[in-house]
């Protein structure tokens, strides 16, 4: 399994300009997998986890319906969070660069595969 979504994260960041680490979650933060250069992913994990049962909880609360991803915009990149069927989340890090745009469309099929890589486990 690990194999399958290192090798889902590896294309997703060579499809896209400005993606700089990726990495796959469970949904209590543990981590799956990543492809990582500067951060620890075992924290961003854990983080990111945070971020999504945040987003989940307030996407409840206000009745927007199924949580699909957290964006956080910074100084100096993106945060982009995107929940796995409810089994996991994608963690998706860019710098000022990142095509935002062309991240969501590229990874629609990205999330598909990788929520069924974590459902069939």
């Amino acid at each position: 399994m690990r194999d399958a979504v290192l090798a889902e994260l590896q294309k997703l960041r060579g499809a896209v300009v400005g993606v700089t680490d990726t990495a796959v979650a469970s949904v209590d933060g543990l981590l799956v997998a990543s492809d990582t250069d500067e951060v620890r992913p075992d924290v961003l994990a854990a983080l990111a986890a945070a971020a999504l049962g945040l987003g989940r909880s307030t996407g409840e609360e206000v009745g927007m319906g199924e949580l699909r991803e957290v964006v956080t915009r910074c100084q100096r990149g993106h945060i982009v969070v995107y929940a796995l069927r409810g089994k996991g989340l994608l963690v998706v890090l860019g710098d000022e660069g990142l095509d935002i745009t062309d991240l969501h469309l590229r990874s629609r099929p990205a999330v598909d595969s990788l929520g069924a890589i974590l459902e069939t486990g």
